[in-house]
Protein backbone atom coordinates (compact mmCIF):
# COMPACT_ATOMS: atom_id res chain seq x y z
CA UNK A 1 0.00 0.00 0.00
CA UNK A 2 1.53 3.34 -0.98
CA UNK A 3 1.15 6.65 0.79
CA UNK A 4 -1.45 7.92 -1.64
CA UNK A 5 -3.65 4.84 -1.24
CA UNK A 6 -3.83 4.83 2.55
CA UNK A 7 -3.61 8.57 3.13
CA UNK A 8 -0.72 8.52 5.58
CA UNK A 9 1.50 10.52 3.24
CA UNK A 10 -0.31 13.61 4.54
CA UNK A 11 1.12 14.25 8.01
CA UNK A 12 -1.77 16.32 9.45
CA UNK A 13 -5.05 14.44 9.31
CA UNK A 14 -6.32 14.60 12.87
CA UNK A 15 -5.28 15.01 16.49
CA UNK A 16 -6.11 11.74 18.27
CA UNK A 17 -6.50 12.99 21.84
CA UNK A 18 -9.12 10.32 22.49
CA UNK A 19 -10.40 7.19 20.76
CA UNK A 20 -13.03 7.07 19.56
CA UNK A 21 -13.74 10.74 18.83
CA UNK A 22 -17.04 12.15 20.04
CA UNK A 23 -18.26 12.39 16.43
CA UNK A 24 -18.51 8.58 16.63
CA UNK A 25 -20.89 8.81 19.59
CA UNK A 26 -24.60 8.32 18.96
CA UNK A 27 -27.78 8.62 20.99
CA UNK A 28 -28.19 5.70 23.37
CA UNK A 29 -31.58 3.99 23.13
CA UNK A 30 -32.59 3.06 25.69
CA UNK A 31 -30.55 5.45 27.79
CA UNK A 32 -28.73 3.35 30.41
CA UNK A 33 -28.82 4.35 34.06
CA UNK A 34 -25.41 5.44 35.32
CA UNK A 35 -25.78 3.15 38.31
CA UNK A 36 -25.87 0.21 35.86
CA UNK A 37 -23.10 1.66 33.68
CA UNK A 38 -20.73 1.85 36.65
CA UNK A 39 -21.80 -1.41 38.31
CA UNK A 40 -18.81 -3.74 38.45
CA UNK A 41 -16.33 -1.07 37.36
CA UNK A 42 -13.17 -0.40 39.31
CA UNK A 43 -13.62 2.91 41.07
CA UNK A 44 -10.43 2.99 43.16
CA UNK A 45 -8.28 4.89 40.62
CA UNK A 46 -10.49 7.37 38.80
CA UNK A 47 -9.73 10.53 36.84
CA UNK A 48 -12.13 13.38 37.60
CA UNK A 49 -12.66 15.89 34.81
CA UNK A 50 -14.67 19.11 35.17
CA UNK A 51 -15.67 20.96 32.01
CA UNK A 52 -16.29 24.73 31.95
CA UNK A 53 -17.56 25.64 28.44
CA UNK A 54 -16.91 29.39 28.52
CA UNK A 55 -14.24 31.65 26.99
CA UNK A 56 -13.72 35.39 26.77
CA UNK A 57 -13.12 35.00 23.00
CA UNK A 58 -13.23 32.30 20.35
CA UNK A 59 -9.87 31.75 18.67
CA UNK A 60 -9.96 31.29 14.92
CA UNK A 61 -8.58 27.74 15.09
CA UNK A 62 -10.78 26.61 18.00
CA UNK A 63 -13.15 23.65 17.62
CA UNK A 64 -13.68 23.14 21.35
CA UNK A 65 -17.11 22.90 22.91
CA UNK A 66 -17.26 26.44 24.27
CA UNK A 67 -19.17 29.71 24.01
CA UNK A 68 -18.13 33.32 24.48
CA UNK A 69 -19.69 36.18 26.37
CA UNK A 70 -21.59 34.14 28.93
CA UNK A 71 -23.34 36.46 31.42
CA UNK A 72 -23.00 35.90 35.15
CA UNK A 73 -26.50 34.48 35.44
CA UNK A 74 -25.58 31.74 32.93
CA UNK A 75 -22.33 30.78 34.67
CA UNK A 76 -24.21 30.64 37.97
CA UNK A 77 -26.91 28.45 36.44
CA UNK A 78 -24.22 26.24 34.92
CA UNK A 79 -22.59 25.66 38.30
CA UNK A 80 -25.99 24.83 39.79
CA UNK A 81 -26.57 22.25 37.04
CA UNK A 82 -23.10 20.85 37.53
CA UNK A 83 -23.92 20.43 41.22
CA UNK A 84 -27.08 18.46 40.35
CA UNK A 85 -25.06 16.33 37.96
CA UNK A 86 -22.37 15.70 40.58
CA UNK A 87 -24.99 14.48 43.04
CA UNK A 88 -26.43 12.02 40.51
CA UNK A 89 -23.02 10.78 39.38
CA UNK A 90 -21.73 10.34 42.91
CA UNK A 91 -24.73 8.16 43.76
CA UNK A 92 -24.10 6.06 40.65
CA UNK A 93 -20.45 5.39 41.56
CA UNK A 94 -21.37 3.41 44.67
CA UNK A 95 -19.36 3.25 47.85
CA UNK A 96 -16.03 5.00 48.33
CA UNK A 97 -14.88 5.95 44.83
CA UNK A 98 -11.28 7.18 44.85
CA UNK A 99 -9.98 9.89 42.57
CA UNK A 100 -6.24 9.78 41.92
CA UNK A 101 -5.96 12.72 39.53
CA UNK A 102 -8.18 15.58 38.35
CA UNK A 103 -8.38 18.30 35.72
CA UNK A 104 -10.53 21.33 35.01
CA UNK A 105 -10.72 22.20 31.34
CA UNK A 106 -12.91 23.87 28.79
CA UNK A 107 -13.27 26.32 27.35
CA UNK A 108 -11.38 28.40 29.84
CA UNK A 109 -12.08 27.48 33.49
CA UNK A 110 -10.67 30.81 34.68
CA UNK A 111 -13.42 32.56 32.75
CA UNK A 112 -15.18 31.96 36.08
CA UNK A 113 -14.60 34.62 38.72
CA UNK A 114 -12.59 33.85 41.83
CA UNK A 115 -15.84 33.42 43.78
CA UNK A 116 -17.25 31.08 41.12
CA UNK A 117 -14.05 29.02 41.12
CA UNK A 118 -14.35 28.69 44.89
CA UNK A 119 -17.93 27.50 44.44
CA UNK A 120 -16.76 24.95 41.85
CA UNK A 121 -14.10 23.55 44.18
CA UNK A 122 -16.49 23.49 47.13
CA UNK A 123 -19.20 21.53 45.37
CA UNK A 124 -16.69 19.11 43.87
CA UNK A 125 -15.05 18.31 47.17
CA UNK A 126 -18.32 18.19 49.12
CA UNK A 127 -20.30 16.03 46.72
CA UNK A 128 -17.71 13.90 44.95
CA UNK A 129 -15.57 13.42 48.04
CA UNK A 130 -12.49 14.26 46.02
CA UNK A 131 -9.61 15.70 48.03
CA UNK A 132 -8.19 17.83 45.24
CA UNK A 133 -5.32 19.03 47.42
CA UNK A 134 -4.07 15.45 47.70
CA UNK A 135 -3.94 14.54 43.99
CA UNK A 136 -2.40 15.99 40.83
CA UNK A 137 -4.77 18.71 39.59
CA UNK A 138 -4.42 20.47 36.24
CA UNK A 139 -6.30 23.65 35.31
CA UNK A 140 -6.38 25.52 32.00
CA UNK A 141 -6.21 29.29 31.73
CA UNK A 142 -5.66 32.09 29.22
CA UNK A 143 -3.63 35.32 29.22
CA UNK A 144 -6.72 37.46 29.77
CA UNK A 145 -8.10 35.41 32.68
CA UNK A 146 -4.94 34.40 34.56
CA UNK A 147 -5.53 37.14 37.11
CA UNK A 148 -3.94 37.10 40.59
CA UNK A 149 -7.25 36.60 42.41
CA UNK A 150 -8.25 33.60 40.29
CA UNK A 151 -4.77 32.08 40.46
CA UNK A 152 -4.77 32.47 44.23
CA UNK A 153 -7.90 30.31 44.41
CA UNK A 154 -6.28 27.67 42.21
CA UNK A 155 -3.16 27.61 44.36
CA UNK A 156 -5.04 27.48 47.65
CA UNK A 157 -7.19 24.58 46.41
CA UNK A 158 -4.23 22.41 45.46
CA UNK A 159 -3.68 22.98 41.74
CA UNK A 160 -0.38 21.40 40.70
CA UNK A 161 -0.36 22.23 36.97
CA UNK A 162 -1.51 25.36 35.15
CA UNK A 163 -1.70 25.28 31.36
CA UNK A 164 -1.90 28.54 29.44
CA UNK A 165 -2.69 28.88 25.76
CA UNK A 166 -0.28 31.48 24.42
CA UNK A 167 -0.05 30.14 20.83
CA UNK A 168 2.43 32.84 19.74
CA UNK A 169 4.52 35.53 21.39
CA UNK A 170 4.36 37.54 18.14
CA UNK A 171 1.35 39.88 18.23
CA UNK A 172 0.87 39.78 14.44
CA UNK A 173 0.78 35.99 14.46
CA UNK A 174 -1.74 35.96 17.30
CA UNK A 175 -3.96 38.26 15.26
CA UNK A 176 -3.56 36.01 12.19
CA UNK A 177 -4.85 33.11 14.29
CA UNK A 178 -7.84 35.27 15.30
CA UNK A 179 -6.54 35.48 18.85
CA UNK A 180 -6.16 39.18 19.60
CA UNK A 181 -3.71 39.54 22.47
CA UNK A 182 -0.60 41.53 23.25
CA UNK A 183 2.76 40.26 24.35
CA UNK A 184 2.62 42.41 27.49
CA UNK A 185 -0.63 40.71 28.56
CA UNK A 186 0.94 37.29 28.02
CA UNK A 187 4.02 38.16 30.04
CA UNK A 188 1.91 39.58 32.88
CA UNK A 189 -0.11 36.36 33.03
CA UNK A 190 3.00 34.19 33.08
CA UNK A 191 4.49 36.33 35.84
CA UNK A 192 1.31 35.95 37.90
CA UNK A 193 1.33 32.18 37.42
CA UNK A 194 4.96 31.83 38.44
CA UNK A 195 4.35 34.04 41.49
CA UNK A 196 1.91 31.44 42.86
CA UNK A 197 4.56 28.70 42.77
CA UNK A 198 2.59 25.98 40.97
CA UNK A 199 4.46 22.72 40.58
CA UNK A 200 4.16 22.76 36.80
CA UNK A 201 3.57 25.42 34.16
CA UNK A 202 2.61 24.36 30.65
CA UNK A 203 2.68 26.74 27.71
CA UNK A 204 0.79 25.92 24.49
CA UNK A 205 2.24 27.17 21.21
CA UNK A 206 0.98 26.75 17.64
CA UNK A 207 2.98 26.36 14.44
CA UNK A 208 1.70 26.84 10.91
CA UNK A 209 0.11 30.26 11.48
CA UNK A 210 -0.21 32.38 8.34
CA UNK A 211 2.96 34.45 7.96
CA UNK A 212 4.95 32.46 10.51
CA UNK A 213 8.55 31.65 9.61
CA UNK A 214 11.15 29.37 11.11
CA UNK A 215 12.78 32.42 12.69
CA UNK A 216 9.56 33.75 14.20
CA UNK A 217 8.71 30.25 15.43
CA UNK A 218 12.06 30.02 17.23
CA UNK A 219 11.42 33.50 18.63
CA UNK A 220 8.20 32.27 20.27
CA UNK A 221 9.94 29.15 21.52
CA UNK A 222 12.71 31.20 23.10
CA UNK A 223 10.19 33.59 24.65
CA UNK A 224 8.47 30.59 26.23
CA UNK A 225 11.75 29.03 27.33
CA UNK A 226 12.63 32.23 29.17
CA UNK A 227 10.00 31.13 31.72
CA UNK A 228 11.53 27.65 31.91
CA UNK A 229 8.10 25.96 31.81
CA UNK A 230 8.00 22.39 33.07
CA UNK A 231 6.00 21.48 29.97
CA UNK A 232 5.49 22.80 26.46
CA UNK A 233 2.87 21.65 23.97
CA UNK A 234 3.52 22.36 20.30
CA UNK A 235 0.31 22.17 18.25
CA UNK A 236 0.09 22.20 14.46
CA UNK A 237 -2.53 24.62 13.21
CA UNK A 238 -5.61 22.86 11.89
CA UNK A 239 -8.20 24.72 9.86
CA UNK A 240 -11.48 22.94 10.62
CA UNK A 241 -15.05 23.48 9.44
CA UNK A 242 -17.22 25.81 11.54
CA UNK A 243 -14.20 27.56 13.10
CA UNK A 244 -13.26 31.17 12.41
CA UNK A 245 -10.34 30.29 10.16
CA UNK A 246 -12.29 27.48 8.53
CA UNK A 247 -14.87 29.96 7.28
CA UNK A 248 -12.13 31.97 5.59
CA UNK A 249 -11.45 29.15 3.13
CA UNK A 250 -7.69 29.31 3.64
CA UNK A 251 -5.25 26.40 3.80
CA UNK A 252 -1.77 25.81 5.21
CA UNK A 253 0.67 23.48 3.47
CA UNK A 254 3.24 21.15 4.95
CA UNK A 255 5.54 23.91 6.08
CA UNK A 256 4.08 22.70 9.38
CA UNK A 257 6.28 19.62 9.18
CA UNK A 258 9.38 21.79 8.80
CA UNK A 259 8.30 23.96 11.72
CA UNK A 260 7.54 20.88 13.84
CA UNK A 261 11.03 19.51 13.30
CA UNK A 262 12.59 22.89 14.05
CA UNK A 263 10.59 23.18 17.27
CA UNK A 264 11.31 19.61 18.33
CA UNK A 265 15.03 19.96 17.80
CA UNK A 266 15.08 23.33 19.56
CA UNK A 267 13.40 21.95 22.69
CA UNK A 268 15.52 18.81 22.76
CA UNK A 269 18.64 20.99 22.58
CA UNK A 270 17.24 23.03 25.50
CA UNK A 271 17.11 19.90 27.67
CA UNK A 272 13.47 18.87 27.28
CA UNK A 273 12.35 15.31 26.68
CA UNK A 274 9.73 14.45 24.08
CA UNK A 275 6.69 12.69 25.53
CA UNK A 276 4.56 12.69 22.39
CA UNK A 277 4.41 14.52 19.09
CA UNK A 278 2.99 17.55 20.92
CA UNK A 279 4.26 17.30 24.48
CA UNK A 280 7.75 18.19 25.72
CA UNK A 281 8.71 18.07 29.39
CA UNK A 282 11.63 18.86 31.62
CA UNK A 283 13.01 15.57 32.95
CA UNK A 284 11.72 14.72 36.41
CA UNK A 285 8.51 16.74 36.20
CA UNK A 286 5.90 14.10 35.31
CA UNK A 287 4.17 13.85 38.68
CA UNK A 288 1.88 16.84 38.17
CA UNK A 289 0.12 15.39 35.14
CA UNK A 290 0.37 11.61 35.01
CA UNK A 291 -2.75 9.81 33.82
CA UNK A 292 -3.02 6.54 31.91
CA UNK A 293 -6.07 6.85 29.67
CA UNK A 294 -5.51 3.28 28.48
CA UNK A 295 -6.34 1.77 31.86
CA UNK A 296 -7.91 4.39 34.15
CA UNK A 297 -11.63 5.13 34.39
CA UNK A 298 -12.74 8.71 33.89
CA UNK A 299 -15.66 10.60 35.42
CA UNK A 300 -16.64 13.74 33.56
CA UNK A 301 -18.85 16.53 34.93
CA UNK A 302 -20.18 19.30 32.71
CA UNK A 303 -22.02 19.32 29.42
CA UNK A 304 -18.85 18.99 27.33
CA UNK A 305 -17.21 16.29 29.45
CA UNK A 306 -16.95 12.65 28.51
CA UNK A 307 -16.77 9.68 30.88
CA UNK A 308 -15.06 6.34 30.32
CA UNK A 309 -15.90 2.90 31.61
CA UNK A 310 -14.55 -0.34 30.24
CA UNK A 311 -17.56 -0.91 27.99
CA UNK A 312 -19.03 2.54 27.42
CA UNK A 313 -17.77 6.02 26.64
CA UNK A 314 -20.52 8.57 27.11
CA UNK A 315 -21.16 12.31 27.22
CA UNK A 316 -23.63 14.91 26.02
CA UNK A 317 -24.13 15.91 22.43
CA UNK A 318 -21.04 17.25 20.63
CA UNK A 319 -20.97 20.52 18.71
CA UNK A 320 -18.57 23.13 17.29
CA UNK A 321 -20.87 25.71 15.72
CA UNK A 322 -21.61 28.58 18.11
CA UNK A 323 -25.39 28.36 17.85
CA UNK A 324 -25.51 24.64 18.53
CA UNK A 325 -23.09 24.94 21.47
CA UNK A 326 -25.26 27.64 23.04
CA UNK A 327 -28.38 25.54 22.61
CA UNK A 328 -26.78 22.55 24.32
CA UNK A 329 -25.55 24.67 27.24
CA UNK A 330 -28.96 26.31 27.59
CA UNK A 331 -30.59 22.88 27.72
CA UNK A 332 -28.00 21.54 30.20
CA UNK A 333 -28.59 24.28 32.77
CA UNK A 334 -32.33 23.48 32.84
CA UNK A 335 -32.00 19.73 33.38
CA UNK A 336 -33.46 18.32 36.60
CA UNK A 337 -31.42 15.92 38.71
CA UNK A 338 -33.08 12.79 37.34
CA UNK A 339 -31.89 13.61 33.82
CA UNK A 340 -28.31 13.31 35.07
CA UNK A 341 -28.91 9.74 36.22
CA UNK A 342 -28.69 8.35 32.67
CA UNK A 343 -26.16 8.39 29.82
CA UNK A 344 -27.38 10.22 26.71
CA UNK A 345 -24.93 9.71 23.85
CA UNK A 346 -22.01 7.36 23.69
CA UNK A 347 -20.03 4.59 22.09
CA UNK A 348 -20.02 0.97 23.24
CA UNK A 349 -16.63 -0.69 23.07
CA UNK A 350 -16.32 -4.37 22.25
CA UNK A 351 -13.12 -6.30 22.88
CA UNK A 352 -11.62 -5.39 19.52
CA UNK A 353 -12.24 -1.68 20.08
CA UNK A 354 -10.71 -1.87 23.56
CA UNK A 355 -7.58 -3.43 22.09
CA UNK A 356 -7.45 -0.87 19.32
CA UNK A 357 -7.86 2.01 21.78
CA UNK A 358 -5.01 0.71 23.92
CA UNK A 359 -2.82 0.37 20.83
CA UNK A 360 -3.51 3.88 19.54
CA UNK A 361 -3.24 5.67 22.89
CA UNK A 362 0.01 3.86 23.74
CA UNK A 363 1.70 4.00 20.36
CA UNK A 364 1.28 7.78 20.06
CA UNK A 365 3.37 8.27 23.20
CA UNK A 366 7.14 8.46 22.76
CA UNK A 367 7.70 5.54 25.14
CA UNK A 368 5.47 3.38 22.99
CA UNK A 369 3.48 0.27 23.84
CA UNK A 370 4.67 -2.34 26.35
CA UNK A 371 4.06 -5.77 24.87
CA UNK A 372 3.92 -7.37 28.31
CA UNK A 373 1.28 -4.86 29.47
CA UNK A 374 -0.80 -5.60 26.39
CA UNK A 375 -0.43 -9.35 26.94
CA UNK A 376 -1.45 -9.03 30.58
CA UNK A 377 -4.47 -6.90 29.76
CA UNK A 378 -5.79 -8.79 26.71
CA UNK A 379 -4.10 -12.22 26.92
CA UNK A 380 -2.84 -11.71 23.39
CA UNK A 381 0.21 -10.56 21.43
CA UNK A 382 -0.29 -7.09 19.97
CA UNK A 383 1.51 -8.13 16.76
CA UNK A 384 -0.87 -11.05 16.32
CA UNK A 385 -3.81 -8.67 16.74
CA UNK A 386 -2.50 -5.77 14.66
CA UNK A 387 0.71 -6.88 12.95
CA UNK A 388 -0.74 -6.51 9.47
CA UNK A 389 -1.87 -2.94 10.06
CA UNK A 390 1.40 -1.97 11.73
CA UNK A 391 3.66 -3.47 9.06
CA UNK A 392 3.17 -0.52 6.70
CA UNK A 393 4.53 1.86 9.33
CA UNK A 394 7.58 -0.32 9.98
CA UNK A 395 8.24 -0.47 6.23
CA UNK A 396 8.42 3.33 6.11
CA UNK A 397 10.78 3.52 9.07
CA UNK A 398 8.09 4.94 11.35
CA UNK A 399 7.83 2.01 13.77
CA UNK A 400 10.34 -0.13 15.65
CA UNK A 401 9.46 -3.37 17.42
CA UNK A 402 11.39 -5.68 19.68
CA UNK A 403 10.46 -8.30 22.26
CA UNK A 404 9.67 -5.64 24.86
CA UNK A 405 8.06 -2.68 23.14
CA UNK A 406 6.55 -1.12 20.02
CA UNK A 407 7.76 2.43 19.57
CA UNK A 408 7.44 5.10 16.91
CA UNK A 409 10.71 6.40 15.52
CA UNK A 410 11.46 10.12 15.48
CA UNK A 411 9.96 10.31 12.00
CA UNK A 412 7.03 8.19 13.11
CA UNK A 413 6.24 10.64 15.90
CA UNK A 414 6.27 13.43 13.31
CA UNK A 415 3.52 11.52 11.48
CA UNK A 416 1.43 10.82 14.60
CA UNK A 417 -1.53 12.73 13.18
CA UNK A 418 -1.56 10.36 10.21
CA UNK A 419 -0.74 7.12 12.03
CA UNK A 420 -3.45 7.54 14.67
CA UNK A 421 -6.36 8.05 12.24
CA UNK A 422 -5.04 5.26 10.00
CA UNK A 423 -5.55 2.82 12.91
CA UNK A 424 -9.22 3.72 13.48
CA UNK A 425 -11.60 0.83 12.99
CA UNK A 426 -13.94 0.77 10.01
CA UNK A 427 -16.86 1.11 12.40
CA UNK A 428 -15.48 4.31 13.94
CA UNK A 429 -14.59 5.80 10.57
CA UNK A 430 -18.10 5.16 9.26
CA UNK A 431 -19.69 6.77 12.32
CA UNK A 432 -17.41 9.81 12.12
CA UNK A 433 -18.10 10.18 8.39
CA UNK A 434 -21.81 10.01 9.11
CA UNK A 435 -21.77 12.64 11.83
CA UNK A 436 -23.82 15.75 11.14
CA UNK A 437 -24.08 18.69 13.51
CA UNK A 438 -27.58 19.94 13.96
Amino acid sequence: MNQTEDGTGRPYQGYVYAYPHKTAYRELDPRPRLRDVWAGERTDALFLYLHIPFCEMRCGFCNLFTRTGAPEELTSAYLAALERQAEAVRDALGENPRFVTAAIGGGTPTYLSAAELTRLFDLTERIMGADLRAVPLAVETSPATATPDRLAVLAERGTTRVSIGVQSFVDAEARAAVRPQRRAEVEAALSAIRAQGFEALNIDLIYGIDGQTTDSWRYSLDAALAWRPEELYLYPLYVRPLTGLGRQGRAWDDQRLELYRAGRDHLLAAGYEQVSMRMFRLPGHGGATEYSCQTDGMVGLGCGARSYTRDLHYSYEYAVGAGHVRAIIDEYVRLPREEFEVANVGFRLDDEERRRRHLIQSLLQAEGLSRSDYLKRFDADVLVDFGGELARFAERGWLEADAVRLRLTAEGLAYSDAIGPALFSGRVVALMDGYEER
